[in-house]
């Protein structure tokens, strides 16, 4: 698919699109378009039924052979093998386990441990929260550890310096949706003598992703966004081959172990990434994404990026056509090719415009303090559900329909 198909109508761009079937694959309610598959990714059938197995199977008439008999413990691994060539990264490169704040803490606290003479971090203001508060958090930890912070539109490398240790950014800004480069922030952290973190989170599963290629450092990403693997997936865990042997994992656990069960009471760490498996792995959740993670056998991530490509661009040439002067603004950038897999729209009254949009089945989300996050996942988004989600915001947009208390109402998550 090329961008001069954009044009043609819905039931075209449906026809000749490779990954339509993929659609079926997955449980989405009748009468809803889910536009929020960066925040969490749909339910694929087989998924309930792989835990089903593990549930009544594994767990309940294996107990605890099946850490041998159905191979539980090579699980972080595998899934990690699975993710791998999405990021690209090689074999044996990747470990999946705990939540992407954890991931992130591990790296970083090993980063700074190859770094022992520097005591910068640099960032962004606008990074996603949670990211800015694990580094206040190894603050805590490093009373002499400085972080920088990059203001809105300002480049991170013009804050390295001779005493900067690493570079933390977020690949694909969770809000505008901004593709960052990984390779010239990565050289510039290298030629300032620093290392370069990544946190794929809103990148994997939607755009192509050359971690080796670029030299990156470190990389954590989430499971439950565009790959899918369910609420509160496991994230993963990338170091560079170069750098794996070399670093201390700081949150060290028993089976990152190079021989956990001698249990011994000194730790010794595995051999390569094995060594950032923290505790005991998440064998429910892991089976969810591993199993969700199969439907990347039959389809590339360039396929993806193609479709997601289209869908962005029509969107926002939509939106902007039928929308002009009902109070929208672009957030996202115009430029598709620094576009991830979501756009943005500002709106003063952003969160009851969102209300109203999910009253009708047509699901995004809301970031304060005003913007309209609406994310594209093609393996299940088709493009006649992309104008009916434009046909419903124009007409809640155009009647003032958001207009109504029990939109305004906040609830708890938004």
């Amino acid at each position: 698919m090329s961008s001069e198909q954009v044009p043609l109508s819905a039931a075209a761009l449906d026809a000749a699109d490779p990954l339509a079937s993929l659609r079926d694959t997955f449980s989405i309610p009748s009468g809803v378009i889910y536009l929020d598959g960066n925040s969490l990714g749909a339910l694929q059938k087989g998924i309930a039924e792989r835990i089903d197995r593990v549930v009544k199977q594994q767990w309940g008439e294996g107990l605890i052979r099946s850490w041998n008999d159905t191979d539980w413990y090579e699980m972080p691994m595998r899934v990690g093998d699975r993710i791998a060539p999405l990021i690209g990264a090689g074999a044996g490169e990747v470990v999946v386990g705990d939540s992407t704040s954890v991931s992130l803490f591990r790296v970083v606290a090993a980063g700074l441990g190859l770094q022992p003479s520097r005591n910068v971090i640099v960032t962004e203001r606008g990074n996603f929260p949670s990211d800015l508060y694990i580094l206040e958090g190894l603050q805590g930890l490093r009373p002499n550890l400085e972080i920088r912070q990059a203001a809105a539109g300002q480049d991170p490398a013009e804050l390295l310096d001779e005493r900067t240790a690493l570079l933390v950014l977020t690949q694909v800004d969770y809000k505008s949706g901004l593709i960052r480069d990984m390779k010239r922030l990565t050289d510039a952290a290298r030629t300032a003598g620093a290392l370069a973190v990544w946190d794929l989170s809103h990148s994997t599963g939607i755009i192509p992703v050359e971690l080796n290629a670029s030299g990156a450092d470190f990389a954590i990403g989430c499971g439950y966004k565009y790959l899918n693997g369910g609420p509160g997936a496991p994230s993963y865990t990338w170091v560079a081959p170069r750098l794996v042997g070399r670093v201390a994992q700081p949150l060290a656990g028993w089976l990152g172990h190079k021989d956990p069960f001698a249990f011994t009471p000194e730790y010794v760490p595995a051999p390569g990434i094995r060594r950032f498996i923290t505790g005991t792995q998440q064998v429910l959740s892991l089976a969810a994404l591993d199993e969700a993670m199969k439907i990347w056998e039959k389809i590339s991530i360039a396929q993806v990026r193609a479709k997601s490509t289209l869908q962005t661009n029509r969107f926002i040439a939509q939106v902007e056509a039928r929308c002009e002067g009902l109070g929208l603004t672009l957030a996202s950038p115009r430029e598709a090719a620094v576009r991830g897999g979501q756009v943005s729209f500002t709106h003063e009254q952003g969160y009851a415009v969102m209300q109203a949009l999910i009253a009708r089945g047509v699901i995004g989300d809301f970031r304060a303090p005003n913007l309209l996050r609406f994310g594209f996942s093609p393996l299940y988004l088709s493009f006649a559900e992309i104008d009916r989600a434009v046909d419903a915001l124009a007409e809640i947009l155009t009647a003032r329909s958001w207009d109504d208390p029990r939109f305004t109402e906040k609830r708890r998550v938004t």
